[in-house]
């Protein structure tokens, strides 16, 4: 491999900084169903149920596209793959400002949407940092997901501006183009591994005298099927309990931030009295400490036990969402900050000790692992999404749901609290694969 003069930039991290604005492109959708659900209530009178049905078809796909979409990017390049989902993304944003029935808004927010964000994602951060990084992966990672608050930060607030005037369309058109104004420096940018560019990964240390730099790895020849490798770890996973552990954990994670707060936490604040932009902003501030809980959270992983600190995570979000219906009212109180703060530092902390296990257990199968792990999350979201606006519709308010997400949570801190340390064996990863 070609040595790199230490005082040069190395190239991990022009790799992870095109990650990172990628992620804050495709973010742009995160921030948008709490504050479009209202406006389109209003012009359409379509109910809360269907808008969360939409939301729970995105969040499932967002999920279930994302193992496959690590298996895809090791077969045919993390740049390729991104680059399409971030057009999948524009094109459902820009598409929804065309509907007019309900089944549309099912294909935009759903369909296209859901595909386009769940082939990059967190298992996308999790690829990168995995494939570039030795040293730092676990504060590479927290800070490849801070780009998902990151984009919330910056969408949110103009979304809920456009929203009111001049329109909930224009709002749609700003997401659309986030996310395609990524694209040329993900084509120009984001190299597919190490090997592109003749550097061993971050932190690896040469050999002594040096070795040969081997040939960029081709997305072209004979590979396995994407479908079949990611089918292949998830049956090679599921023999092991950790796997269930996590997925278990990570379902409750998911219903408790994009499912619940995510969706509902505007229109929830709305029923009490609050205006939709002040909830929006509180949802950006959300997003301000995000960004600085997942950081620490991925410095803290890789000092500390990650099973120590999920259950500490998942616990603090419980006690969060016990008071939650207590602070809602037409004002905001200095308790509603307090929550705002600690929820935002818990938002997606969970993520760097969750990849973390994911690798220390399943080694080279780990970033696919972590796909189906995060499906897992979605799928939590989509239930917590539908689920809590059937409760809506039936009681009128939210607290039955705030209630049940933080008993949930008590049961995720307990489940990860007692994951068990232990090696498992591996088969070898498929040629190219990152490792």
């Amino acid at each position: 491999m070609r040595e790199t003069n230490s005082r040069r930039l190395h190239p991990a991290w022009i790799v992870a900084a095109v990650a990172f604005l990628a992620l804050v492109g495709a973010a742009g959708f995160r921030a948008a169903p709490g504050v479009l659900m209202v406006p389109l209530q209003q012009e359409f009178g379509w109910s809360t149920t269907v808008l969360s049905a939409a939301v729970s078809i995105n969040l499932v796909l967002f999920g279930l596209t994302a193992p496959f979409a690590a298996a895809l990017m090791e077969r045919f390049g993390v740049r390729a793959v991104t680059a399409t989902a971030l057009v999948l993304i524009g094109t459902g944003s820009a598409l929804t400002v065309l509907v007019n029935q309900s089944w549309q808004i099912l294909l935009t927010w759903g369909l296209l949407i859901g595909l386009g964000t769940g082939s990059m994602a967190l298992v996308f951060a999790a690829t990168i940092a995995n494939t570039w990084f030795v040293r730092s992966r676990g504060l590479v990672i927290g800070i490849l997901t801070a780009g998902s608050a990151a984009g919330q930060l910056v969408f949110l607030p103009f979304i809920a501006l456009l929203a009111q005037d001049p329109g909930w369309r224009q709002a749609s058109l700003l997401i659309a183009a986030g996310a395609l104004a990524v694209v040329p420096l993900v084509l120009k940018f984001l190299k597919n591994s190490p090997a592109d560019v003749g550097v061993l990964p971050y932190g690896e240390p040469a050999l002594a005298g040096g070795v040969p730099a081997p040939e960029p790895p081709s997305h072209s020849g004979p590979r396995s099927n994407a479908a079949v490798r990611a089918l292949q770890v998830l049956r090679r996973a599921s023999r092991v309990r950790t796997f269930w552990a996590l997925v278990a954990g990570f379902a409750i994670c998911g219903a408790t931030t994009n499912g619940l707060i995510g969706t509902h936490f505007i229109p929830s604040a709305h029923d009490h009295g609050m205006a939709e932009t002040t909830a929006a902003g509180l949802l950006a501030v959300v997003g301000i400490f995000d960004i600085v809980g997942t950081i620490a959270s991925g410095w803290l992983t890789d000092r500390f036990n990650p099973r120590i600190l999920l259950a500490v995570y998942y616990q603090f979000r419980g006690i969060g969402l016990l008071v939650l219906p207590l602070l809602l009212s037409a004002e905001v109180q200095p308790s509603m900050i307090v929550f705002v703060v600690i929820y935002g530092l818990d938002w997606v902390a969970t993520v760097p000790p969750t990849a973390a296990i994911c690798r220390e257990t399943f080694g080279a199968d780990g970033s696919v692992v972590f796909g189906w792990v995060f499906a897992a999350h979605q799928l939590g979201a989509a239930a917590a999404a539908l689920g809590a606006g059937a409760v809506r519709d039936a009681t009128g308010q939210y607290t039955y749901a705030w209630f049940g997400a933080a008993a949930m949570c008590t049961v995720a801190a307990v489940i990860s609290a007692t994951i068990r340390r232990h090696a498992v064996a591996r088969e070898p990863a498929p040629a190219g694969a990152p490792s």
